[in-house]
């Protein structure tokens, strides 16, 4: 799975409306609870049962076209070869 968002701490973060939520099991065995709306089907946000104090919202959930770029990339080897990475950006 490949896919950009933004975390931030979740006590900083307050959802409203109605979500259901699936849980998948990563490829190393770890919980991931993903919130979609129930309408439209877009994931909402998700949580990672290893970092409970972050709450991972994607890219696309964001209608603003100076939103920040990425200053981190993890799990490259599953990103598509057309997408590309700022300059600068921290590999790990």
């Amino acid at each position: 799975m490949f896919g950009a968002q933004a975390r931030f701490e979740a006590g900083r973060v307050r959802t409203e409306g109605r979500s259901k939520e699936y849980v998948r099991i990563s490829d190393e065995g770890e919980g991931r609870s993903f919130h979609f709306c129930p309408e439209c089907g877009a994931t909402v946000f998700y949580t990672l049962a290893s970092q409970p104090d972050l709450v991972a919202v994607p890219l696309g959930a964001f209608a603003d076209p100076g939103f920040p770029a990425p200053w981190v990339s993890v799990w490259e080897s599953r990103r598509h070869p057309w997408v590309g990475l700022p300059a600068g950006v921290e590999h790990q």
